[in-house]
């Protein structure tokens, strides 16, 4: 696989070579409840200590999916796999929940509700990044004991803003029909993060995800929400029709 990306599919999910080195990551038609995932990374089998990449580094490839109502998730770009014990189809390093570091494209159909801030969006294709502390991992087993209290509204708002103190984050939609192929470019250095599309700078902003990161390139019938409200959920999505995710001229340099 081009630079040393693996294939990562799960019940169903598949990744095959397309022309011009690209790659279709395709998902079937599947109940809810049922998790299907097809992926490319560079991480498979490593700890997150000695994941690939750190700053500075360009990724920059073409891109296309099946339709513009994806049910579940879809993106690329880089990640520390933070729930990695818990979510997304079995990893073959399991490793305790930490803090989000990333800088991607990233799609979440409307089931979905992926930030912290009320005004950045968490949901539909955006942007976005994470900086988080570098914490140890066995600290997520001291928030245990909180997690029946997400159930609770309140509660969930009230840990939804101390957590949004704690993790930096920024994100700008991109309203284009994703359906067609675009040229995305993600520059990560350590003082800012730099989004083009179509050779078009659409944002560049100063919080800038701590490395070490891994490439990811996914498509899946995911769902996870943790909305303003304090409604907190995860999933699967029922899909009717195979979902696919194409890209091409995919180059990473440092």
């Amino acid at each position: 696989m081009i630079n040393g990306l693996r294939k990562r599919e799960f019940n169903g999910g598949g990744v095959s070579e397309i022309d011009e080195g690209g790659f279709r990551l395709g998902i079937p038609a599947i109940s809810g409840g049922q998790y299907a995932l097809a992926q490319l990374d560079d991480y498979m089998s490593l700890r997150r200590r000695k994941f690939p990449h750190q700053a500075p580094v360009r990724l920059s490839l073409e891109a296309r999916v099946s339709g513009e109502h994806i049910r579940g998730t879809w993106g690329f770009g880089f990640w520390n796999d933070p729930f990695s014990y818990g979510f997304g189809g079995g990893g073959t390093i399991k490793s305790l929940p930490v803090l989000p570091n990333a800088a991607w494209f990233f799609f979440g159909s409307k089931e979905n509700h992926l930030s912290l801030r009320d005004d950045l969006p968490g949901s539909g294709f955006h942007v976005k990044t994470f900086r988080s502390p570098l914490l140890p991992s066995f600290l997520s087993l001291f928030a245990l004991p909180a997690l029946p209290t997400m159930l609770f509204p309140a509660s969930a708002r009230f840990l939804r803003k101390a957590a949004a103190r704690i993790v930096r984050e920024d994100a700008l939609a991109i309203p284009i029909p994703v359906g067609d192929w675009h040229l995305y470019q993600l520059d990560w250095a350590k003082s800012e993060v730099r989004f083009c599309v179509d050779d078009q700078v659409i944002l560049t902003t100063p919080t800038s995800p701590r490395g070490p990161l891994g490439l990811v390139i996914w498509i899946d019938n995911q769902f996870f929400q943790f909305d303003p409200k304090g409604k907190m959920g995860f999933g699967s999505l029922q899909t009717d029709h195979e979902q696919f995710l194409m890209v091409r001229n995919l180059n990473l340099n440092h």
